[in-house]
């Protein structure tokens, strides 16, 4: 790779493609212009490149800099022409949709689900030999899905293989064709047991496009996810990506390949993560679906810290408009009116909801609306938190004296890695908090949402950028940390929770706040926190 002085970067989403230019200014990266226009992936255009042309001009015109000449990008830059590389994020056309299979669900059923999540796929089902479905149920469920890809695993090496191949042989006889290309198979990659390699080539060889990848728990103890991760992006670029309308030609544009965006969003979170030796949780809410993103450093077997974990978890049914009746249905109408600082009766709070679902994109224009829509954000927000501490565990099964009897029975629950005393960083995204009218209303929503304890910053991704730095750090990770820290993130304060029991009212704890003497602040403070007690201290 040459030198980078100008990056334009973009994402695709399914509705707006967003695009921004990050330009070198002396030692240091800054982002310095924006633009954006609608996505071009669906008729009447069905190319994806138009969107992306119309969100370039923008920056054109905003920056001064000529990037295009006609429908070419302009590389490499001088003076104030071209760029040095293009790179671009995408989940327009609904992102990445896969099913995933394992022999035993709770055990490689999930580690299949982990691979597929934090490779930014959708998990639209999860196959299991001990899920409770009939064999023509399951191959009715794969043909009715449709999906883009699907990962088969199961079986640690040198264990069973009927299992497996019982598995493979559901999804030939499903016969299921990918949603997009119809002169295309479906691609499926097997990374189970090594031994029945040879038994899932020879049913799946001639129906389907079969790709064999390291076995994701090649024993029970330890998980190997990196290898499938990287065949399902390749698989995204090759078979998925190639067939979106207009993507064949943006993919010839770019200088490094297409990520899925949230692919890319963990990609940011595990480079800062690793540079700044730091626990991250992050948090994407939308319209339908809320992501939850982590990284936590875990202690491994001889008592030393092993390699941090990378965990994402996709909330599909917890949204804030086409989503956010689930929400009120899944936290009850008591937890949502908690939050709501004015009364409000339960009808009218049912229309409001309502309301909001069948006109998605409407925006609060009243203090009361805006409250309303903060409130179920906190709910929408906490419900999909326990999800990820629920999904993001120590491995299931391990270090357990079984007979066969017990292979199909309910394994006992892994331990969740999630814990709120070490995390470092919690970094906020989605339109109900880096849109809300003050920042303390979106640390607000944080506090209350995610509960942090000991000493935790807060912090939100100004304008979602985070995709855009997620596919930069696999180019450049010093120029992404660098526009991440400088012009993504806007840090909102410092969460310091006590955590411990005391009766209302009693000291928890007194404390002192000194500016640090380079600074030349005078912001200093002190005093004594009740139990119970919340305080905000202005710096």
């Amino acid at each position: 790779m040459g030198k980078l002085d100008v990056v334009i970067a973009t994402d695709c989403g399914s509705t707006t493609t967003k695009a921004i230019l990050i330009e070198r200014q002396g030692d240091i990266y800054r982002q310095t212009c924006r633009g954006e226009a609608p996505t071009t992936v669906e008729a009447p255009f069905e190319d994806v490149t138009r969107g992306v042309l119309n969100a370039i001009q923008e920056i054109e015109e905003l920056s001064g800099r000529q990037i295009l000449d006609g429908e070419r990008i302009i590389t490499p830059a001088d003076e104030m022409r071209g760029v040095d590389i293009y790179i671009s994020t995408s989940s327009a056309g609904g992102g990445l949709q896969m099913m995933v299979a394992g022999v035993v669900e709770s055990m490689t059923g999930e580690s299949a689900q982990r691979c597929a999540l934090g490779a930014g796929a959708i998990v639209m089902d999860v196959l299991a030999a001990n899920d409770g479905r009939l064999p023509h149920e399951k191959i009715e469920r794969i043909r009715h899905l449709r999906p883009d890809m699907v990962l088969l695993s199961g079986g640690t090496d040198g264990g069973t293989i009927s299992h497996v191949v019982e598995l493979a042989e559901y999804v030939a006889a499903a016969d299921p064709r990918p949603r997009f290309g119809t002169g295309f198979q479906l691609p499926v990659i097997f990374a189970g047991n090594q031994d029945a390699r040879s038994e899932v080539e020879r049913v799946l060889g001639d129906r389907t496009t079969l790709h064999q990848s390291e076995n994701i728990r090649p024993v029970l103890e330890r998980e190997n996810l990196a290898p499938a991760r990287h065949v399902i992006h390749d698989l995204f670029l090759e078979h998925v990506m190639a067939q979106a309308p207009g993507y064949r030609e943006l993919m010839s544009w770019t200088g490094a390949p297409i990520m899925p965006t949230p692919a890319a969003v963990g990609q940011i979170m595990q480079t800062i993560a690793r540079r700044q030796n730091i626990n991250v949780l992050g948090v994407d809410i939308g319209g339908a679906t809320t992501d939850v993103f982590s990284v936590f450093a875990t202690i491994g077997d001889d008592g030393l810290s092993a390699e941090p974990v990378f965990n994402r978890t996709v909330s599909a049914n917890l949204g804030m408009s086409y989503s956010i009746s689930n929400v009120l249905s899944e936290a009850g109408l008591d937890d949502v009116m908690r939050w709501i600082p004015f009364e409000l009766d339960e009808a009218d709070l049912r229309d409001r909801i309502k309301n909001k679902m069948i006109r998605p994109t409407t925006i609060p224009q009243t203090l009361e609306s805006l409250l309303f829509e903060q409130a179920v954000a906190r709910e929408a927000l906490r419900l999909a938190y326990e999800q990820h501490k629920d999904f993001a565990t120590t491995l299931k099964g391990v270090q357990q004296q079984r007979t066969i009897g017990d292979t199909f029975s309910q394994q006992t629950s892994g331990q969740t890695i999630v814990n709120n005393m070490t995390l470092d960083l919690l970094v906020a995204s989605g339109g109900v908090l880096s849109h809300a009218p003050r920042m303390s209303q979106t640390a607000a929503m944080l506090v209350d949402a995610f509960q942090p304890e000991g000493v935790t910053q807060l912090a939100v991704d100004s304008i979602f950028m985070m995709p855009h730095l997620g596919v930069l750090a696999a180019v450049d990770e010093k120029a992404a940390t660098e526009v991440f820290e400088r012009d993504c993130i806007v840090y909102l304060g410092t969460c310091v929770a006590p955590a411990g029991t005391g009766k209302a009212g009693s000291p928890c704890c007194s404390y002192e706040i000194r500016s640090a003497p380079d600074t030349g602040n005078a912001d200093n403070a002190a005093g004594e926190l009740l139990v119970g007690e919340l305080r905000c201290v202005p710096l």
